[in-house]
């Protein structure tokens, strides 16, 4: 191992110590919130109707652990996400390496693009539910559309941002097309990838949600919807916590393999 001097070593010191006051003071952040909220249900500050506490989600989650009801609602939710998740992925970076292969073409689509990805997804969900039928293959659709469109438009700019000398270059050396994306375009284009993938999985588990609200019968947006409808807001809360740490889960997955692809390059 490197021997570092001791103002190196001071140095690397001081960052570890702010990094692990920085992880305590997010765990203090919300631990106190949670402490605030179960005192204000008790004492009546705040209705526990309306608002619960963390007690009674607490209980509510081990209740519908029994039976494995909750873990369905949750699989099925997190199945669709990634599937839709992967399904941006793949048309993401095909349809902008198209894009930038014919520029010709990349014109006439941008402005229906900028289009679509600005209009409100959610109020494409009930014709996908009425095209489609209430399945899990709209639900997957739904979440494909909230993320696909500016997905495309992020990576065909960064695309088109490629260092032109680079290409250049390989288009003195007689490369081709093909050539100037395999050895530039799609190389230099990862770590914005990785960027955009980031992005596209929490748009994902909002489409999937918001495609649960209208037409499913599983899944945790349909059991928030459900539990509304039947004033069981304990069980709302619960699972738009557990929504949160599903989408705290995913980011961090790819935030891991965001690192590794630094560490490596």
């Amino acid at each position: 191992m490197p021997e570092f001097s001791a103002e190196q070593n001071k140095y690397l010191a001081k960052r570890k110590r702010e990094k692990y006051m920085i992880n305590l003071s997010r765990i203090l952040i919300f631990l106190g919130f949670l402490l605030l909220w179960e005192i204000s249900a008790r004492r009546g500050w705040i209705d526990s109707f309306i608002f619960s506490s963390p007690l009674a989600v607490i209980r509510n989650f081990i209740e519908m652990s029994r039976n494995q009801e909750l873990f369905v609602h949750i699989g099925i939710t997190l199945s669709e996400t990634l599937v839709s998740f992967f399904l941006v992925v793949a048309l993401g970076i095909g349809t902008a390496v198209l894009l930038w292969a014919c520029p010709k073409l990349s014109k006439v689509l941008e402005p229906y693009l900028v289009v679509l990805n600005s209009l409100p997804k959610s109020a494409l969900a009930p014709l996908l539910i009425v095209w489609l039928g209430a399945n899990m293959r709209t639900i997957v659709v739904a979440g494909m559309s909230v993320a696909i469109f500016g997905s495309v438009i992020n990576l065909y700019t960064g695309f088109r941002g490629t260092d032109p000398e680079k290409l250049k270059l390989i288009a003195t050396l007689g490369g081709s097309k093909k050539d100037e994306l395999t050895k530039i375009v799609l190389p230099s284009s990862v770590p914005l990838i990785l960027s955009v993938m980031k992005v596209n999985i929490g748009l994902c588990l909002v489409g999937v949600i918001i495609g649960e609200f209208i037409g499913a019968r599983h899944g945790l947006g349909y059991l928030i919807i459900y539990s509304s409808q039947t004033f069981k807001l304990t069980t709302v809360l619960m699972s738009i916590l557990i929504l949160c740490i599903i989408a705290m889960m995913l980011y961090g997955v790819l935030n891991l393999i965001e690192k590794h692809f630094v560490k490596s390059s």
